[in-house]
């Protein structure tokens, strides 16, 4: 029983620290829940095992070193889980047994980050996390990003503490994904990660751009004021300017406050916040004193916590969305099932990977629940209810949306579309077209392409070379000098350097580096276009991978239509060619020691220029090294492989100059 109690301790160390400190929880909070829960009990049936530092006798987080400490004036306590209305009994009986009679207020528990915010004669001078509940991290500044949070109060008492949670709205955490997806930046897992995380930034930009919200719900020193109940207290900080709960009925009838929390959970799928239960709490605070805490939680409130809904339904259908970024998602077509509030009748299947794990397949009943109360998801199959000509299901090999053929990372279980005019990327092919690194158009920036392409101006990139200021000039926030900068600027583009325009492409593995190498070895893009994929793959920096790839792209219809749109707009296909001749050529060559005629980069140039291939390391396919002074270990090794060594005078006279 010892090695039980301590393993799950431990467990529970490690999840809240992920969960509090980390931001990045890796159970739900169900399974988190019913951890502590066994661990409290194990501990009630073995007190001989009782330690002060449990995590059933502490609140999970930690303040980070990232952050001054601060001492909370009044500790910021954690709640008391109940998740049956039975267990909710058992707490009415308990606070009735001290107080007879008693009134109850019943909240959304909202899923953010907790923290108090202190005001001193009516200033807001300083905001902390709760941390441990009784040291918490000072992210004053971060706070004050927050527009709902007063910074100065109009007939507030000498000093004010206000409890509040801070959390992301569903629609801004939505938005910020979608350009996190856009920008091919990890995603956000949760409204309530998200909003830890934003809160706990060093840089307060960054929270800003975050558009956080609070819901203020207790005041901490309400001792020093002349509150007497909890809905008064909120009635106060609501007049002086504080978001509060969004409601707080008062209930005397158990009955009611039952109603009340069922009416709440079936209302989660329409709120704009999180919330992962409902509060009850006694409502006087005379009869709050009485009844006292435990050194965890206050024994006048308890947390109704929501169970994770799951319901069998018949899986219908399989379809593929496309993301901005290409990602094929599989989405499973359901037959309608009311669940956590909401009606449902899809839910995502992630990607191949998790397809063929769980196994899943048309007709399949299946066992759906809404992660973090807000995506439907699949977790299981009821394979005893399988139909005999179910078929396991394969992901398609072209785009839905397009019709180009997809393709598959070896490291990643998503499937992209290669489409070079897929409509469902057009926005985020745009960007990257007319990004700084590759075309760099100014002013084209996320903003106008969205209102080009909602206009229906551009439905490609070589539509960008046919704009019209006229055509531009009547957008949102554009204006007649804004439309000629951009047209000119789009005009300026043509000229740029292949290796820019094959970069812009986005043609897969093709990056800067591997656009001036390409651009450099053929010339023209009509050259590349034409040359075999043998060619392709030997030339430095290219690779077999990065051939097939270029092979494949060059091939698709989309391609071919959008280069020959852009070379009708007269876009500039041609590239600088460094190959000046072929008289290295098949030769590796290594420069090392301290050169004193050329530089480093001008001699790695001049190699590659004459067709060779410069290295910087000595192997035994190394054909030649030029040694200057200091040469050390590479010139040592040279010597050991019998490859041959010049110094720089000798080593210019080779090549003539």
């Amino acid at each position: 029983m010892d090695e039980e109690i301590r393993l799950l301790r431990e467990q529970l160390q490690y999840h809240n620290k992920k969960y509090y400190d980390e931001d990045a929880p890796e159970i739900s909070d169900y399974e988190y829940d019913m951890m502590q829960r066994k661990l409290r009990a194990l501990e009630a049936e073995h007190p001989e095992f009782a330690d002060a530092d449990s995590p059933t006798q502490r609140v999970g987080g930690v303040a980070s070193e990232k952050f001054s400490k601060v001492t909370h004036a009044y500790p910021l306590e954690s709640l008391q889980d109940v998740f049956s209305f039975e267990e909710l009994a058992d707490f009415y009986e308990r606070v009735e047994n001290v107080v007879n009679e008693a009134a109850y207020v019943v909240e959304y528990k909202i899923d953010g980050l907790s923290v108090a915010l202190e005001y001193i004669d009516g200033v807001f001078v300083r905001g902390a996390t709760r941390g441990d509940g009784q040291v918490g991290e000072d992210v004053t500044e971060n706070l004050r990003t927050i527009p709902e949070i007063p910074k100065v109060l109009e007939g507030a008492p000498p000093r004010l503490i206000v409890r509040g949670e801070v959390y992301m709205p569903r629609t801004v955490f939505e938005e910020l994904n979608a350009e996190r997806e856009l920008k091919e930046q990890p995603l956000l897992a949760n409204p309530r990660n998200a909003a830890a995380g934003s809160l706990r930034q060093l840089d307060s930009k960054i929270t800003a751009e975050r558009r956080l919200s609070i819901f203020c719900f207790n005041i901490q020193n309400s001792d020093e004021l002349d509150c007497k109940s909890h809905t008064e207290s909120l009635d106060y900080l609501k007049k002086l300017g504080f978001p509060v709960s969004p409601c707080y009925p008062l209930f005397t009838d158990p009955a009611a406050v039952q109603a009340e929390i069922e009416r709440m959970g079936e209302s989660r799928g329409t709120l704009d916040f999180d919330i992962d239960g409902a509060v009850v709490k006694v409502n006087d605070f005379a009869q709050r004193a009485r009844l006292g805490s435990t050194s965890k939680f206050p024994k006048w409130a308890a947390a109704y916590k929501y169970p994770p809904e799951i319901k069998e339904t018949l899986l219908t259908d399989i379809v593929i969305s496309v993301g901005r970024t290409g990602v094929l998602t599989p989405n499973a077509v359901l037959e309608p099932v009311r669940l956590a509030g909401t009606t449902v009748s899809r839910a995502t299947l992630h990607n191949r990977d998790f397809i063929r794990e769980l196994d899943v397949r048309v007709g399949d009943t299946v066992r759906v629940r809404k992660a973090g109360e807000i995506i439907p998801e699949i977790i299981g199959v009821n394979l005893d209810r399988r139909p005999a000509e179910a078929q396991p299901y394969e992901m398609p090999d072209t785009c839905p949306v397009c019709g180009a053929p997809v393709y598959e990372e070896p490291d990643e279980a998503a499937m992209r579309c290669t489409g070079a005019e897929c409509p469902a990327q057009l926005l985020r092919n745009l960007m990257h077209f007319a990004s700084r690194d590759a075309m760099d158009i100014d002013g084209c920036g996320e903003g106008v392409l969205k209102l080009l392409i909602a206009e229906g101006l551009v439905k490609s990139a070589a539509d960008l070379y046919q704009l019209q200021a006229e055509q531009i000039e009547p957008l949102e926030r554009m204006g007649k000098k804004s439309a000629e900068n951009l047209v000119s600027s789009i005009a300026k583009s043509k000229t740029r350097d292949l290796s820019r325009l094959l970069f812009a492409f986005g043609i897969r593995h093709v990056g800067q580096k591997a656009g001036k190498v390409l651009a450099g070895h053929f010339g023209t893009l009509d050259a590349l276009l034409a040359a075999p994929i043998e060619e392709l793959t030997e030339i430095r920096d290219i690779g077999q991978t990065t051939a097939e790839s270029i092979a494949a792209w060059r091939e698709q219809a989309q391609s071919r239509h959008l280069i020959e749109a852009l070379r009708a707009a007269g876009v500039n296909f041609t590239g600088e060619q460094t190959v000046k001749s072929d008289q290295l050529a098949g030769k590796t060559i290594v420069a090392t020691g301290s050169l004193t005629r050329f530089s480093r980069k001008e001699i790695n140039d001049l190699i590659e220029s004459m067709g060779g291939k410069a290295s910087g390391s000595v192997s035994k396919k190394t054909s030649l090294v030029v040694a200057g002074e200091n040469a050390g270990s590479k010139l040592k090794k040279a010597e050991e492989l019998g490859i041959p060594v010049v110094d720089e005078q000798e080593f210019a006279r080779m090549i003539g100059l």
